[in-house]
């Protein structure tokens, strides 16, 4: 009678624990940084809340960054369902989604952008173009100028040789400034042997990185404060799960936007703070009419480079991010 109970409760385990499987959606996701990276803590916080908070029914294993696969084969990654989801930049799949890039001139807040219409917006474009379900944003901040020599002006900028990404290019030109592709591992020995006067970063990175034992002034200007990072998921993967589940996800995504845009904002002030009391680099001050022409410019370019791609759309995209 006991090996009869004994193997009844055992096929009732297994019986429950595949039920338990078949409920529960198991995905892969990356990111264009290292897992490990300051930028990215918070897109570790948000797969440990969906983790523990959806009880199972979604099983999410963050796998790592760009050596997984490299930054620009993500966004096709998780078209083809490659991976389910990616910690990216919507400025490396413009291609695709050229309407993308106007989260970067956004300038309302995550929780704004779901009143104002331009989250739907997003989700509406990224299922079309790119089979992806556009859940939230994973990171926030303003990007700076970083350089070895002091520019107090939009003219001094001219002939500088800047460590670019897909973000500033066309802002760098139009400044005079010369766009230099690097990789991220590299920039250090960039910045040591000449090849570049500077770069374009965040507050959150450099200093870690090393970066600023070879760079002496950050240009106080900040660019793009809406950033554009996004959490994307395949859009056959999101259709697997129940409505519940759905909301559930977006309903974390939206409390937690909040507290990441804090984390960071906290994170700029205080990095920012601890960078200047070392005066290992200092702020390179423009005049308030100098720093309005750069930030005018920045945003000036990027909205006239999308007008060529779709003209049409550009009267409601400034609509939707308060532009």
């Amino acid at each position: 009678m006991n090996r009869l109970i004994s193997i009844c409760t055992l096929i009732l385990f297994f019986q429950v624990t595949f039920v338990s499987l078949a409920l529960s959606e198991n995905m892969r996701a990356i990111s264009f940084l290292p897992k490990n990276h300051p930028l990215t803590s918070q897109a570790n916080i948000w797969v440990k809340t969906i983790n523990s908070r959806l009880n199972g029914k979604v099983k999410i294993d963050y796998v790592g960054g760009a050596e997984v696969i490299p930054r620009y084969q993500q966004a096709e990654a998780v078209r083809n369902g490659v991976v389910d989801i990616i910690f990216n930049v919507a400025s490396t799949y413009q291609a695709i989604i050229p309407e993308a890039s106007a989260f970067t001139l956004s300038k309302l807040t995550p929780s704004e952008e779901r009143e104002s219409g331009f989250y739907n917006y997003m989700v509406k474009k990224h299922v079309e173009k790119l089979n992806s379900r556009y859940i939230g944003r994973w990171q926030m901040g303003n990007f700076y100028f970083w350089t070895k020599k002091e520019v107090t002006s939009v003219g001094g900028l001219k002939g500088l040789k800047l460590r670019t990404g897909s973000l500033f290019n066309r802002t760098m030109k139009a400044v005079n400034v010369v766009p230099v592709k690097i990789k991220g591992s590299e920039t250090y020995t960039a910045l040591e042997r000449g090849v570049v006067d500077g770069f374009a970063y965040p507050v959150i990175g450099p200093r870690k990185k090393g970066w600023l034992k070879k760079v002496k002034f950050i240009i106080d200007a900040p660019l793009f404060g809406a950033s554009n990072a996004t959490i994307l998921m395949n859009y056959d993967k999101w259709k697997k799960l129940s409505k519940a589940t759905q909301d559930k996800v977006i309903s974390i995504t939206q409390a937690f936007e909040p507290k990441m845009v804090k984390h960071f904002t906290n994170g700029e002030v205080n990095e920012l703070k601890e960078i200047l009391s070392n005066k290992n680099v200092i702020k390179a001050r423009f005049s308030e009419d100098q720093r309005q022409k750069f930030i005018k410019i920045a945003y000036g370019v990027e909205w006239n480079h999308l007008a060529t791609k779709i003209p049409n759309a550009i009267p409601e995209l400034k609509r939707l991010t308060g532009n």
